[in-house]
């Protein structure tokens, strides 16, 4: 039995607002503008007349970044210490800042002049993989390779397949010590690395005018099968079915920008509303507190007050005066409460009527199932 551990914190008030902050437009823009300069500097590092002028800004605007790196990192495990580990993106990020700190590590422990020290600094260009977790584009088209590895793996299994048979062939043809290509098919190793230059495409006419040369006999023929399976057939089903996986994927994506959309709509509908109910309450309250009387005594009091020359005010509750300037900005209130209604339902129409399209094509394909089924 998993021990759970019921356990309250003190600081929800400035843990809520640590979280605000990492969850605003803000703080992403200024995390991309980061990761951007930084890729943008490492740029300008490679260039060694820059990296010697530039000495000095290269050394401070590192520390810049590292530490707000360093910051990202301890907010979002201050906000969520535990779920925090338990996100792949999360832990992206900190391979990305182990790897951060290992040239740090390497020049105190080994020195300036250890050899594997450019290794490090080489592999500091991960930085940028950091731009996946405030992309969720990226994110999309990741979640598509990742729902495609079952059937990528299956496409690039029968292609070795292919290679194998082929690469033994080729080998027992072309590959004789006797009048053979040994550069090309003399051995195993070579036979594939030759295959593959055929399925990319490259450069196999140097490689069948060398076959040519010796006047082997099928050359032309092995060359243009292999071709034709390896390059039109094999790399074609591989593009296709990332090609798809990544159409639903995205389609995906849209619907949930979609619902996105809607809720948010609805969201800034119920705000609307409950703004214009609390100021419509205030107005009432502020009738209710008017010297602590109704509408009608208020009138009483005013027809005592009156002269026989000054005009009458009627006793109808609907042409007292405060009531009629309550009501008028009531009015007011309610047409702007209409109009912005009246956008946002417009907007959630549209919406509806994106996802309505949707529907058709889900039955189709509901529909061919059944019938490949049958």
């Amino acid at each position: 039995m998993g021990v759970k551990w019921n356990i309250k914190r003190k600081d929800t008030q400035f843990q809520a607002f640590v979280k605000k902050v990492i969850m605003s437009h803000l703080f992403k823009i200024i995390m991309i503008s980061t990761i951007s300069m930084n890729a943008f500097f490492m740029v300008l590092w490679t260039d060694y007349k820059t990296r010697y002028n530039l000495f000095r800004l290269f050394e401070v605007s590192e520390l810049i970044f590292v530490s707000i790196y360093s910051s990202e990192f301890c907010m979002k495990l201050y906000v969520d210490p535990i779920s925090y580990w338990k996100d792949g993106y999360n832990l992206l990020d900190v391979v990305i800042i182990i790897i951060i700190f290992i040239p740090y590590s390497l020049r105190k422990i080994k020195g300036k002049h250890y050899p594997y020290l450019n290794i490090a600094d080489g592999v500091q260009s991960l930085r940028i993989l950091k731009l996946i977790t405030y992309s969720r584009g990226i994110r999309t088209l990741i979640t598509a390779m990742g729902q495609t590895a079952y059937t990528v793996a299956s496409v690039l299994i029968l292609f070795f397949v292919l290679m194998y048979i082929f690469a033994i062939l080729g080998f027992c043809l072309f590959g004789l010590p006797e009048g053979g290509d040994m550069n090309n098919w003399g051995n195993l190793a070579l036979a594939f690395f030759t295959l593959f230059s055929l399925a990319t495409v490259d450069g196999w006419t140097d490689l069948q005018e060398q076959l040519d040369a010796r006047n082997l006999i099928l050359s032309r023929s092995f060359t243009i099968i292999f071709i034709l399976l390896a390059s039109f057939v094999f790399l074609s089903m591989f593009v296709g079915v990332m090609i798809i996986h990544t159409e639903d994927s995205i389609k995906k994506f849209e619907r949930e920008l979609m619902l996105e959309r809607r809720m948010n709509l609805m969201e800034e509908k119920q705000v609307i509303l409950k703004r214009q109910q609390e100021e419509v309450s205030k107005l009432m309250q502020t009738q209710k507190d008017l010297d602590h009387k109704s509408f009608t005594e208020l009138v009483e009091k005013f027809k005592k007050t009156l002269r026989h020359t000054d005009p009458m005010v009627l006793d109808d509750f609907g042409t007292s005066l405060p009531f009629i300037d309550i009501y008028l900005s009531t009015l007011d209130n309610q047409d702007a409460t209409i109009y912005k209604l009246q956008e946002l339902y417009y907007e959630i129409v549209h919406v509806l009527s994106l996802m309505l399209e949707d529907l058709p094509q889900k039955k189709q394909s509901k529909s061919s199932e059944k019938v490949d089924e049958k």
